[in-house]
């Protein structure tokens, strides 16, 4: 896209007609030019630009097939125009958009919004197999319900301790000065927590935590030092604060925007947070192209996306 928008209300208006979603879609699926065709895997692929389409010149093949195809877009019946105004809202909204608010933008149901959020969300998951080094602070924190919030004869039978009983369980590695890298875990042992670690951080990295115990382990292979936070929480450069401040915007969104989430689609928004963290150097534009570049090669169904939501959900007031 050579004239990238910069704003919402440029986006809205450069994406109203398909055609430029059609020419925005070819870039960002194959970026080289080479279009492949998805029946036979050809590259003699012909442009019917009447119709938004592109067709196979193969003699045995000739399928006809939409820029949709192979993307998170694939099987949908609303048009691209929608579409990137969905990415472009929450690839840029701090806070995240909610599905009833996005619903009112595109005059869809409810429903719908909630699936192309998700979709979109599986857009901004990226992984890679580089390692975090230099310094990095590793934390944990509990997603859940207030205890405030409960009934009383539900809070005495469910709040234990320190109240952490029955959340969800998030683990957050943050390279200084680089990216943050989360995950949904199910439990504090040594060994759940010093193994995602290892797995993410390159050895003989300075690593900074909290005093639980469970990261004592860490002194193997690492430059391992802690800060304990009933007593301070800064050490020089021993702290976690950077960790905290992404907590903080991932509760605010929790909180003020989503409200109530599935344990089972937690990770999901906890990626989308760490998408727009990591990317918040970038103008919107640039942001939008990012999550555009991710849609290529990933597939989200109705029936996949609900399968568990039976569990319940988690409030999280």
């Amino acid at each position: 896209m050579s004239e990238t928008p910069t704003s919402l209300l440029a986006a809205v208006r450069y994406f109203s007609d398909p055609k430029t979603c059609f020419e925005a879609m070819l870039k960002a699926k194959w970026p080289d030019g080479k279009v492949v065709c998805p029946k036979c895997e050809g590259c003699e692929v012909g442009v019917i630009r009447s119709r938004s389409l592109l067709q196979c010149k193969a003699k045995d093949c000739r399928k006809q097939f939409s820029v949709k195809v192979g993307t998170i877009f694939e099987d949908s019946p609303l048009g691209l125009d929608k579409w990137f105004v969905a990415v472009w809202c929450i690839a840029n909204a701090k806070n995240g958009i909610s599905s009833c608010e996005l619903a009112r933008a595109l005059e869809v149901t409810q429903k719908t919004a909630w699936f192309m959020l998700h979709r979109v969300r599986l857009a901004m998951k990226t992984g890679t197999f580089r390692k975090l080094a230099g310094e990095v602070e590793v934390d944990e924190t509990f997603v859940g319900g207030k205890a405030r919030n409960m009934h009383k004869g539900q809070r005495e039978r469910k709040i234990k301790g320190r109240g952490s009983v029955g959340k969800a369980i998030v683990q957050g590695l943050l390279e200084r000065g680089g990216e943050v890298r989360t995950k949904c875990i199910a439990n504090t042992d040594d060994n759940t927590l010093v193994q995602n670690v290892r797995d993410n951080v390159e050895s003989g990295s300075h690593v900074f935590t909290d005093a639980l115990p469970s990261y004592y382990a860490l002194s193997f292979g690492y430059f391992h030092k802690w800060v304990d936070h009933v007593n301070r929480y800064v050490v020089g450069r021993v702290h976690t604060n950077g960790l905290e401040n992404f907590w903080s915007l991932l509760k605010r969104s929790l909180k003020g925007t989503y409200v109530a989430v599935a344990p089972f689609h937690l990770a999901s928004y906890v990626d989308e947070q760490a998408f727009r963290y990591n990317q918040r150097k970038m103008g919107d534009g640039d942001r939008f192209k990012k999550v555009l570049a991710g849609v290529v090669g990933k597939r989200l169904t109705y029936r996949v996306l609900t399968a568990q939501d039976d569990a319940g959900f988690m409030g999280l007031k």
